[in-house]
């Protein structure tokens, strides 16, 4: 059960993100019924599997919020703007109390569980306040009256009932066939048909009828499985939708048939109603031929037509074969279709990359070993077992990329209500959702991104006022977008704001003693003292901005994912930020190359080329720690000086030029290998603070490799250190 209980819980965190996001969109467009769906739909569904696996305060709370949006999907009430924010606040409520484990509350509760109580209440009478009708926010103490039929799973249930208004005097009653057909495995899904059908009890009054045919004799029979299905009779003042509603986080596992078979107000002429083999007909149990042969007979079809030589028992047997294969066919595909998306641990995906790892380190040995021998065969199995590992490789990684959008969406809200803290119009752009990016790098992503949109908001974005008298709309805009640049991923948080003041970023360095007062600093480097920790140019703290710590976080988190940082601003037009990051953080595309007897692998995304110095070049380019390229003077860093390299370096040094942060700088090694897949392994926590080095790999004969950390020495080597 706990199992299912924490299947619960995952299920219902993607459903309540998907409410929060539906329910911003129907805020911009309230008559969407769609939209409205969706809201009713999630909310239906946490609160149905809710009662099921034992969350039964969850399921109480969520209920009154679903029976406002079923008036809201039924036209009685109009989506307001405090309708919004009210069911964005029971998102939240609900939200705490699935971290709170959705237990009901301790009898000795602490201060934060009454203020907790206190807020769930405070949402409840606020929604039911309104329900057109109703005078008081608590829905007053009705009973509603025993039927044997017709009860109330709850006392909660029986006062939304009492206050909705979905079932008055004046609606035509419907009688409805339904046929509740649940599939085989319908138990190890964590579903329990009584609860379906006691809902639908509560609709009105139901006549229900249990079919046991398919009961298997005691040898066959499997407890697991579910082999009785129910024909149900109901009639009801409520509309085909509540019915429907019944079974919506089922329908795609059951067979359901809901059909009208009886209406008030229709004519009322005799009382008979339909005889009893014209009813199995209607139910399309037997047809109308069959129903006159075994009326006429008594017989089974197939046995009245090989008696009557209209067919021979070869065909008989044919057609059943074809019936039983098409319907086994059928059945597999649906299993397949069923299981076409699973829910995988973060954790079993995590170790399937590192195994995956560990192989592509073995096959670069195996094609080491083979190509050092003189084995065509050894030769051909290595080059096919290199395929089939690239492919797994990229099948894997692609496994762990998700869609930027999951993490922009969820900054909606965020913005929304940042915003009117602020007192600011601010609208949301978002470009690019769809650009997959490693799941590692998004989750590290959420917390700097936070601060990016905080910080424009605060101090990006003018209010209203101030945008209307300079010219611009009242409303900002925030634009976040994501895009691939190569082995890179471009993310862009931009707004059309008041643009970054280079004067008074300046002044703020002077005074905390990042520069001195006559330092001639460029536009980019004066934009790069933002992210000085402490740094801030806002004149009071607030709850929002003031300390000075978001950017910091921001260039920090950012560059241990190994990306960079850089901001373009334009004052009085706006400011772009944009964080360059790899794709993943597992596996690489290096480029190797040798320094004495060490190896060292270099990210090929920041390798712009390879060049050769001669002996004189070298001296001057030692001697200055600038070289020539292109025609341009660039910084020049000698690794093998840098690490402390002994032995006789070579008498031609190869130069790698590497671009990061706008910026040219050229390497010096003793050799370049050439391309090399790189698995990244951590250092350990005594090495991790080596300048330079960002990680390690393991190469085909066993030796290790270091991973060249290419921002750091870029720093490095335009500082002169």
């Amino acid at each position: 059960m706990e199992k299912q209980r924490e299947t619960y819980r995952e299920e219902a965190y993607e459903l309540l993100g998907e409410l929060e996001t539906s329910l911003l969109e129907l805020e911009e467009t309230p008559e969407d019924a769609e939209l409205i769906g969706r809201v009713f739909r999630a909310l239906h569904t946490i609160k149905g599997s809710g009662a099921m696996f034992g969350f039964d305060d969850i399921a109480a709370f969520t209920h009154e919020v679903e029976t406002v949006f079923d008036m809201v999907r039924d036209g009685k009430i109009a989506v307001t703007e405090q309708l919004i924010n009210l069911a964005l606040s029971a998102r939240d409520r609900i939200k705490a109390m699935l971290d709170g484990d959705g237990l009901p509350a301790d009898p000795d509760e602490t201060h934060e569980q009454k203020e907790r109580d206190k807020s769930q209440s405070e949402i409840i009478a606020a929604l039911r306040s309104l329900i057109p009708g109703s005078q008081i926010p608590k829905a007053p103490e009705t009973k509603v009256p025993e039927h044997e039929d017709k009860k109330m799973e709850t006392a909660e249930d029986a006062k939304a009932a009492a206050l909705s208004g979905t079932e008055t005097e004046t609606a035509p009653s419907v009688t409805y066939r339904i046929r509740f057909h649940p599939g085989r495995d319908i138990f190890s899904n964590g579903t329990n048909p009584i609860l379906l059908l006691n809902e639908l009890r509560e609709l009105g009054e139901a006549n229900i009828v249990a079919q046991t045919d398919a009961i298997p004799l005691l040898r066959d029979y499997d407890p697991d499985a579910c082999y009785t299905y129910w024909d149900i009779i109901l009639t009801t003042r409520k509309g085909l939708n509540p019915i429907r509603d019944v079974f919506i986080f089922v329908e795609d596992e059951c067979k359901i048939a809901i059909e009208v078979i009886d209406e008030e107000g229709e004519s009322e002429e005799g009382i008979d109603y339909q005889k009893l083999g014209e009813i199995l007909i209607a139910r399309g149990d037997i047809s109308t031929e069959t129903l006159k042969q075994v009326l006429r007979h008594q017989k089974r079809i197939g046995e009245m037509l090989v008696e009557k030589k209209v067919v021979d028992r070869g065909m008989i047997e044919s057609a059943l074969a074809e019936q039983e294969h098409v319907k086994k066919k059928r059945s597999i595909r649906k299993e397949t279709f069923m299981a076409s998306s699973i829910r995988v641990p973060a954790e079993r995906l995590d170790a399937l990359v590192d195994l995956v790892g560990e192989l592509v380190t073995v096959q670069a040995r195996l094609t080491q070993k083979a190509f050092s021998g003189n084995d065509p065969e050894l030769l051909s199995v290595a080059e096919e077992v290199e395929r089939l590992t690239g492919e797994l490789r990229d099948k894997t990684m692609s496994i762990r990329m998700l869609p930027i959008g999951t993490l922009f969406n969820k900054f909606k809200r965020l913005v929304r209500d940042l915003a009117g803290e602020l007192k600011k119009e601010v609208a949301l752009e978002i470009e690019g959702g769809d650009t997959e990016l490693d799941k590692t790098m998004i989750e590290k992503l959420n917390d700097p991104l936070v601060h990016l949109i905080r910080n424009v908001l605060d101090h990006g974005i003018e209010p209203p006022d101030l945008r209307e008298a300079i010219g611009k709309s009242r409303c900002g805009t925030l634009r976040l977008s994501a895009e691939h640049s190569g082995a890179e991923v471009l993310i862009r948080v931009g707004c059309d704001g008041a643009g970054i003041d280079t004067v008074a970023v300046r002044a703020k360095a002077v005074e905390k003693g990042l520069v001195s007062p006559d330092a001639q600093l460029s536009e980019r480097e004066i934009f790069s003292l933002i992210f000085e920790p402490g740094f801030s140019t806002a004149k009071k703290v607030s709850d929002v901005s003031g300390r000075g710590v978001g950017l910091d976080v921001v260039k920090r988190t950012v560059e241990s994912l190994r990306g960079s940082v850089e901001i373009a601003s334009k004052r009085g037009v706006g400011t772009v930020t944009t964080l360059k990051l790899p794709l993943t953080l597992a596996i690489i595309d290096g480029l190797m190359v040798k320094i004495g007897e060490a190896y060292f692998v270099a990210p090929l995304s920041v390798v712009e080329e390879c060049v050769e110095l001669s002996h004189e070049e070298l001296v001057r380019a030692k001697r200055r720690n600038m070289m020539s390229f292109r025609g341009k003077i660039i910084p020049y860093l000698s690794l093998r000086e840098l690490f402390l390299t002994e032995g006789k370096a070579p008498d031609v040094e190869q130069i790698i030029i590497a671009e990061a942060k706008d910026s040219r700088v050229g390497f010096g090694v003793d050799q370049v290998i050439g391309q090399y897949q790189t698995v990244i392994k951590a250092l350990g926590k005594m090495y991790k603070h080596i300048e330079g080095i960002s990680g390690a790999t393991i190469l085909g004969d066993g030796t290790v490799a270091l991973i060249l950390d290419a921002g750091r020495l870029i720093h490095l080597a335009e500082s002169g250190k």
